[in-house]
């Protein structure tokens, strides 16, 4: 299954800080029209127990491709790929709602 990131939001409600960790992202299933909005944790999750892609799009129909990275203290976050290069957009995303 694949979900498309479409919002998130941040625990201290500053959303651009890149050093603040995410802790919910709202997504959509294109092909099923599903949507929901899951927390950090569990996007982890369905990335690598289930298998599941999860990716952002820019206006252009770009994909960035979301990956789970581990923090030196030992915590788990996602972050974006584009060209096998590690991005921020998930910050270029609006607020969940």
């Amino acid at each position: 299954m694949a979900v498309k990131i479409t919002c998130i939001n941040k625990a201290g409600g500053n959303h651009y800080d890149p050093h603040e960790a995410i802790e919910k992202l709202g997504w959509v299933n294109e092909q099923t029209r599903a949507s929901g909005v899951s927390t950090r944790l569990e996007m982890v999750e369905f990335i690598e127990k289930h298998k599941g892609r999860a990716y952002t799009k820019d206006i252009f129909g770009s994909e960035a491709v979301l990956i789970v990275k581990t923090s030196p203290a030992g915590n788990k976050y996602v972050k974006t790929v584009s060209d096998g290069r590690e991005t921020n957009n998930l910050l270029n995303l609006p607020e969940c709602k």
